[in-house]
Formats: structure tokens, sequence, C-alpha cells
């Protein structure tokens, strides 16, 4: 392909962009940029270190701290996430719909690299896997119990938590990866700035402050994603140890986790040391074809009438409610106080999800951005947003479906199950799937490490192309940034204890809040720079 270089990797011509009129033209030199790119590489590397070794010396304050931190975002922020992410949903509708729709990435005679399912498969694969594998079942099981807007809109069996989980991991979880993907792609192919984030930010400053407020807004886009991959890599080892316990007996003790996420991270350590592009795009289709497997199977060898039921009515649910789902604050919880973050719903559910999807964006977006040259506002909007979304609905619907189905027929066994050990729904459900169960469990586990490895690849190219002058970021930067991810999950997992879930998630919230600020800066660059080329081009079609 011609998208391909020798190392794997994505060609510059459709990623980083070194060259373009002086029109554009506003980086710093390269020797300064040479050492920024530096400084941030060893700022990112020390900063981890050092909060590795500070909370493994004093553990038990470590943990307060998180703890408390994650208090107090969800008692005084929840607000603005709320806000934060509908109006990221407004935005990207309000593009991909409007008169600049037709503005093609990469100028009006560029032309996609990839085919629409190459295309789509590397869009989810780097997206979602691991969180919707996660919580496709277990979120389900804990809201049917626990829907705050069940007294104001009732529902009828599970439309109410399936309808949450659509909510969740849909279409405004995507609009969140979109923006700032839109942001990146435009700044890249568009504008001819270089694939980071100082560069989709940088109009918004004067000359002389664009230096320091590039290497901030940088190192906050690494730390955020450091956080982000983590939070993932943590759910993926306890996901893929609750695979292994169903399928050979396993315990899912820390010892069996901490060496799950070792010798996952050495593997991934190799795939990004040698190159990724090729690999990618196989193993993101791999992935396609198995979630494929999955649902298929589920569908007919579980309760298929049912499923077929429940689908159009939830669908339903979910839209009726989706005006409410996004402007629920829960007011009185915030105005009373909280002493811990788990008191709010939200605190555990849109909050927390919404981070994750923030401190997910810097790498997802920018992913999606490098491999999206050729297309259309409007392509690109619909894409991003509307098929992920689709998709998720459909598979949120079977798998959460066939557990709220299985569940109530066996008396809460999956509640149980879920109770226990909250990644080990999606497998206690697929057990009870007549003459398929072992085998649709052993698809489930493969596509948890499969998942995981084009969530990490794409990641680390990504995090390691944000700061970094080079077409081709070595090897040994790459394998860098694994580790640190590693770390940090090690941490998280550590620092756990009996709450290790909790722990993981906290990771994620403390990223997410600095790296929105950045977003809502790059949305108005975007805004900024789109009308500028469309008055100075003579309209919005070129």
């Amino acid at each position: 392909m011609s998208s391909e270089n020798r190392s794997g990797d994505l060609h510059p011509e459709n990623g980083v962009v070194t060259d373009g009129d002086a029109r554009h033209a506003s980086l710093p030199h390269d020797e300064a940029r040479g050492k920024d790119d530096l400084g941030i590489r060893i700022g990112a590397v020390v900063v981890v270190a050092l909060l590795s070794f500070l909370a493994l010396t004093f553990q038990d304050q470590a943990t307060g701290v998180i703890q408390n931190l994650r208090t107090f975002v969800t008692r005084y922020f929840t607000w603005y996430f709320v806000l934060f992410a509908t109006s990221v949903l407004i935005f990207v509708l309000a593009v991909g719909l409007g008169r600049h729709g037709d503005i093609r990435l990469g100028g009006k005679d560029a032309r996609p690299d990839y085919s629409r399912f190459a295309w789509y498969s590397m869009l989810f694969a780097c997206g979602q896997g691991i969180g919707l594998i996660f919580w496709s079942v277990a979120e389900p099981i804990l809201l049917e119990n626990d829907d705050p807007l069940e007294a104001l809109q009732p529902t009828t069996g599970g439309d109410g938590p399936l309808a949450w989980t659509y909510f969740h991991w849909g279409l405004t979880a995507w609009a969140i990866y979109c923006v700032v993907a839109l942001c990146i792609a435009y700044s890249v192919h568009n504008r001819k700035q270089a694939a980071t984030f100082r560069g989709a930010c940088e109009d918004l400053f004067g000359i002389r402050s664009r230096r320091p407020a590039g290497i901030v807004i940088e190192f906050l886009a690494i730390i955020a994603t450091v956080l982000g991959i983590s939070t993932s890599f943590g759910f993926a080892s306890l996901q893929f140890t609750a695979g292994l316990g169903s399928l050979f007996g396993l315990d899912g003790t820390l010892g069996v986790k901490v060496a799950v996420i070792m010798v996952m991270g050495a593997v991934a350590a190799a795939s990004v040391y040698f190159g990724i592009n090729r690999g990618m795009k196989i193993v993101s289709e791999l992935n396609s074809i198995l979630s494929v497997l999955l649902v298929v199977g589920v569908a007919l060898f579980g309760p298929t009438l049912y499923l077929l039921h429940l689908l159009p009515q939830s669908f339903g649910a979910f839209i009726s409610r989706f005006v409410a789902m996004s402007a629920y604050t829960d007011p009185s919880v915030a105005a009373s106080g909280i002493s811990t973050w788990s008191d709010s719903w939200n605190g555990n559910w849109t909050v927390f999800i919404w981070c994750w999807c923030i401190a997910f964006s810097p790498f997802v977006a920018s992913f999606i951005a490098t491999i999206s040259r050729g297309r259309t506002l409007r392509e690109f909007v619909i894409g991003v947003i509307g098929i992920p979304t689709v998709i998720v609905m459909v598979w949120v619907g079977i798998l959460g479906g066939m557990a709220l189905h299985y569940d109530e027929e066996s008396r809460g066994r999956i509640t149980a199950a879920v109770g226990e050990d909250v990644s080990s729904g999606l497998f206690a459900s697929l057990k009870l799937v007549p003459s398929a169960g072992w085998l649709l469990t052993c698809v489930a586990t493969v596509l948890v490490s499969t998942y995981f490895v084009t969530s990490l690849d794409s990641g680390v190219h990504a995090l390691s192309t944000f700061v970094s002058m080079s077409a081709r970021p070595s090897g040994l930067f790459r394998v860098v940034l694994v580790t640190m991810i590693v770390v940090m999950s090690l941490l998280l997992l550590v620092l756990g204890g009996g709450r290790t879930l909790d722990t993981i998630q906290t990771g994620t919230i403390i990223g997410a809040l600095p790296f929105s600020f950045i977003i809502l800066m790059m949305m108005g660059n975007f805004v900024r720079r789109i009308r500028n080329d469309t008055r100075e081009d003579g309209g919005p079609g070129r």
C-alpha cells in the first residue's frame, strides 16, 4: 500500500507533514523543536517514575490521595463533564452536517488510503474494544436495579440499563474521539502542520508564548494518554484473567494478574518496536471478524427470540431518553455534598466514562486522523460517530440482553458473579449459552487480547508521534512508552488492593480533567482556521 514504508509505519505524507506553504508554517525552529521533544520525553518518563516511586513507598497515603482526587472531581466537575460531552456532540454534528461538510481532508484531490471495511475496523479496534467487552455485560447487570431516571421515565424489563449502556459507549463517547480527531486531521492534512497537539492549538497563542504553551499541551496529552491506556491495560488484564479462569479454572490472584500484565506488555513492546501498520490492519480486521462471530453466535445459540424483541424496544428507550441522560447531573447530591465519589451515581458511571473517553482521545484521535486522509468532513463525522454507534448498540443489545435474560432465568446467577468480580460477567453469561458456550468463551478471551494489542499499538504509535520531529519515531522510544504504561497499570493494580477496579478508573479521571481544556482550545482554533481558510480560498468546498 502506498501509505506504508519499509518499517511498516504510516508514511509521513498521510500523517506527519513537515513542509507546507509559508502561510501555515508556524512551528518552532527544528533545533528548538528537537530540544522540546527531548524535554517532553524525559519529563514524562521522570513524572511516571517519580509517581510510581512515591506511590509504592507511601502506599496508604497514595491510595487516599487517589480516592480524594476522584471525589473532588466528581463533586465539583460533574456538571462540567456533562456540558462538555453534550457540547462536543453538537459541535461535530454541526461540522459534519453543515456547509463545511464537503471539505476533503488532504485537499480536493486527496483519496482515501484504506477501504471502508479496513477504515471502520481500525476505527473501532483502536477506540473501544476493551471497554466495550468489559462493560457490555457488567453495566446492564449493575444498572438493572440502579437506574436514576426510572422514576421519571419508567422502562420495561432491561430497556433502562441497556439505554444507559448505549448512551455511555455510543454516540457521545465517539463524538469526544471525533472532535479531537477532526481538529488533528484538519491541522495535519489541510494546514500542513506536524501531527501534534500544539499544531492544532498554537494559533490561539502569541508568537512568544507558542513554544512554552506547546510543551505544556503535549506533556498533558502524553500523561492523559498514558493514564487512559493504563486503564484499558488494567481492564484487559482483569478480563483476560477472568477468561482464563472460566476456561481453565485459573484463580485470579494478584500474582496472576501481574503476570498477565507483564506478558501482554512484553508482547506489545515487541510489536511496537518492529512497526505497527502492517500488523495493525490485519489484527483489526481479525478483531472485526471475531466480534461478528461472537455476536452472531450469541444471537443464534442464545435467547434469539427474546433478543429480536428486545433490540428495537431498547433502541426506542435510548432515543426517547437521550436528552434526559445527556443532561442528568443529580443536583441534590451535589448540593448536600458527598463524602466519597461512590456516593454519586455519576461518579460511578457518566463522569468516569466521559473521563475515560477524554483520556483515550489523544491517541485514538491521532490514529484516526492519520488513517483518514481523503475523507470529506461529512464522511469523517458520519464514519467516526455513526458507524461505531450502530455497532455498539447491536453489540450491547445482544450481549447485554443475553446477560439480562439469563440472569432472570437463573435467578440472579450473573448478578452474583458480577458482584463478586465485575470482569467475570461476560464469561458467566456465555457459559449459559446452549451448545456453544465454551467456544464463545474462547472467542471472547481471544478478543480481549487482540483488542488490547490493537489499542496499545495505535496508542503508542500516536504517542511517539506527538513528541517526535521524525516521520519514524524510534522503536526504542516506543518500548519506553509501553514500559511507562505497564508500570502505571501495575501501580494502579497494586494500590487498588480489594478495590482494584475503582483505583484503575481513578487514574483516568485524574488525567482527563486538564486535557479536556485543551480539547476546548482545539475546537476554538478549528473554527477560527476553517473560517479563515474558507474566506481565503473562496468557499468551503476546496
